[in-house]
């Protein structure tokens, strides 16, 4: 497909894009290529895998504790490249492995998601063949992007190893697909992936919550509870999670697509290598990244990326169990915003003694399962015992005795 078409289709609105597409469509880039007719049974929206792909991949599926909120992983690092590349989000680890991956030969070429041109968060996937070519693309374009289409140009190119940037729903449909591909070799590179939208949609956020969008570079919703903002000139706005104003941007369904209301693979549990930043140290502007190796690949290219690497230490502070029993109550009873003196308290109250590392992520994941686990119930109930994945339910059982008395139902 010419890049110029897909550089056209990842600006328009989700109406526009999703047209005539299944009630739940992330558009990953399957139905976009050549690969279409394989929707039915590798879209992660027909048919949750994940239980049948871990067996693969592993030979097992999760064991208890951290493993159903995190996934099936080997070992898990707070890490940031020695030598950061100020051009990306963190330090540049995932656009670095790789350009170390085709500088040693290693693939042929590197699907990855660049920006589209005159755009600095619209999306445009595109088959990276030199290092300076992944290198360029560091930054991240928080939108839905059909990455797979590349696999179009992956095989009309011949290439036989290739590695893959991307998030859980491309991935899922790649895992499904990958021993019909006729591959020799392929890496899976992992990003998490929570609340994407479409670009139009990020537009209008970021005019809703930042002084100055136009100059906003980089932003990421972080541990202190604020959403930080970077801006062209170096400053970080920051914004109090409790401050912004919903309803002001037509509220949550108005921005995320309902795929990405209907996913329950924030971690990108997957791939052969997740890299992101949740759990990792703050504060921010030490980039610090945390990395799970999840496969052998993995940590081949875990291997392959260490002498590049500091290392730092994976904490965590807090408990999470009762402000996740709060927020299954919102759930249920959404409230409207407090006013600002109250608004004020909290977000001092959420810095002084809300969970941070390990235990911020571990409840950041839990409020995305149980807001999406109640949308697709909501809206889609009919699909729940498709989409909905096993580990969900065994991830949420110690708030089963609260979800049933706020909703009034049975848990699962």
């Amino acid at each position: 497909m010419a890049t110029h078409f897909i550089a056209t289709t990842t600006i328009q609105s989700a109406a526009e894009r999703l047209k005539g597409r299944p009630k739940l469509c992330s558009d990953c880039g399957v139905c976009s290529s050549d690969l279409r007719p394989t929707m039915a049974r590798s879209c992660v929206f027909v048919e949750n895998k994940v239980e049948a792909l871990e067996l693969m991949l592993h030979g097992r599926t999760r064991h208890a504790g951290d493993e159903m909120l995190f996934g099936i992983h080997r070992s898990v690092h707070a890490v940031r490249l020695r030598r950061i590349n100020v051009a990306a989000q963190w330090s540049g680890i995932v656009t670095s492995l790789g350009a170390v991956l085709l500088e040693r030969g290693l693939v042929d070429g590197v699907i990855s998601t660049r920006a589209a041109p005159g755009t600095r968060f619209a999306p445009e996937p595109f088959l990276a063949r030199t290092p300076a070519e992944v290198l360029a693309s560091a930054g991240n374009k928080p939108c839905i992007s059909p990455n797979l289409e590349i696999l179009d140009q992956v095989r009309a190119s011949g290439l036989r190893r290739i590695a893959f940037i991307g998030v859980g729903c491309q991935v899922h449909a790649l895992r499904v697909l990958q021993h019909e591909l006729g591959l020799e070799k392929l890496y899976v590179i992992g990003i998490p992936c929570t609340d994407n939208t479409t670009y139009p949609a990020l537009q209008r956020f970021l005019q809703a919550v930042s002084t100055s969008p136009g100059t906003v570079v980089h932003y990421e919703f972080m541990q202190d509870f604020r959403i930080w903002l970077r801006h062209e000139d170096g400053q970080i706005e920051k914004i109090n999670f409790v401050d912004l104003d919903v309803a002001a941007i037509g509220g949550v369904e108005a921005i995320f697509p309902a795929a990405c209301m209907s996913c329950f693979d924030y971690q990108n549990t997957l791939a052969d290598l997740t890299i992101g930043y949740l759990g990792a140290p703050l504060p921010p502007g030490e980039r610090w990244q945390w990395v799970f190796v999840r496969t052998a690949a993995g940590q081949e290219l875990f291997d392959l990326l260490q002498p590049n690497l500091e290392f730092g230490e994976l904490g965590e502070r807090g408990d999470r169990s009762m402000g996740m029993r709060e927020y299954i109550k919102m759930l249920k009873n959404p409230r409207g915003r407090p006013p600002f003196l109250i608004r004020k308290l909290i977000a001092s109250l959420q810095r002084a003694r809300g969970p941070r590392g390990k235990e911020f992520a571990r409840s950041t994941i839990e409020m995305k399962l149980l807001r999406n686990l109640q949308f697709v119930r909501d809206k889609h109930a009919r699909m729940e015992h498709r989409v909905v994945p096993y580990h969900v339910y065994k991830a949420l059982e110690p708030y089963r005795e609260t979800y049933e008395q706020v909703f009034g139902r049975s848990f699962a």
